[in-house]
């Protein structure tokens, strides 16, 4: 079971770093060797996972996927697949070496998430707009059965445009759920378009505030400052909590900070290996 942790040493610090370096590594390999998937959504949310599974704010034990009072992460833009991943390979769930077979014909790592033939999957996601619904679910489950685990529900900015999203979100707050954390990876694009030609990104706080929510931003890549963010969203008690971290798409690769497009494309083989030596 992943250890509890209320703060980072510096010696802590650089071991997320490198870790979060590692998997930003296997998102790009393994986008590449399936030819397909979303390598740019997944590296703007990697601090983010990483501060959550190895900086101690989550409880999970990988020995017992199921156990029940694990805490719960739901990955609502499911199509950042690549890294939840590659982070539940790190964590113990199942061999990294699997992380090569991701969209292959029979391989549990689809191009979605699906909680039915993945240990540690929580809820099967890909249409936007539902984990936090399923996130509330799970969080109100939680106050029936008299445990006290927490659910993170990780929603993309443009996915935060769907309606069942502000539902749920106004359900929360009417209930008072003190153990459910939405997370915004505000990456300032989706699919087709910047965000800010549909929504406008300076309101978010403001939105999750009007709807009874407790907001913190945060500079999504910057591990201290999200790994605080996360622990005062945990001891939060009073009513549910949005984490707004500003995030850079395809962070880490300028090829794709510098062109949203690569949202739904892998980086060709032909360049990959220029890309990976950026990284280091």
């Amino acid at each position: 079971m992943a250890p509890v942790q209320t703060t980072l040493s510096t010696t802590e610090l650089a071991r997320l770093a490198s870790l979060a370096r590692d998997l930003r590594r296997e998102v790009l390999v393994m986008t590449t060797e399936a030819g397909s998937g979303h390598p740019s959504s997944s590296l703007s949310a990697v601090e983010i996972l990483v501060a959550l599974y190895f900086g101690g704010i989550l409880r999970y034990d990988p020995a017992r996927p199921h156990w029940p009072d694990r805490d719960r992460f739901i990955l609502s833009k499911g199509h950042a697949a690549p890294i939840l991943y590659a982070v539940l390979a790190y964590a113990g769930y199942f061999p990294k070496e699997q992380l090569r077979t991701l969209r292959q014909l029979g391989s549990p790592l689809e191009g979605h998430p699906n909680m039915r033939r993945l240990p540690g999957v929580e809820a099967s996601t890909g249409s936007l707009g539902q984990g936090l619904s399923i996130g509330l679910g799970h969080a109100l489950a939680a106050r029936l059965d008299g445990r006290n685990y927490h659910v993170y529900a990780l929603l993309g900015d443009g996915e935060i445009e769907e309606g069942q999203v502000w539902e749920a979100a106004m359900a929360a707050a009417q209930r008072r759920v003190g153990n459910l954390v939405a997370i915004v990876d505000h990456n300032r694009y989706q699919q087709t378009s910047p965000v800010a030609s549909v929504t406008d990104p300076l309101a978010y706080a403001a939105k999750w505030q009007a709807f009874g929510w407790k907001v913190v931003e945060v500079d999504g890549h910057d591990l201290l400052a999200v790994h605080q963010a996360l622990r005062f969203a945990t001891a939060f008690e009073d009513g549910p909590v949005a984490v707004i971290a500003h995030t850079v798409k395809g962070k880490g690769v300028r090829l794709l900070e510098q062109d949203f497009t690569w949202h739904g494309r892998a980086v060709p083989r032909d360049r990959l290996q220029q890309v990976l030596e950026e990284l280091e």
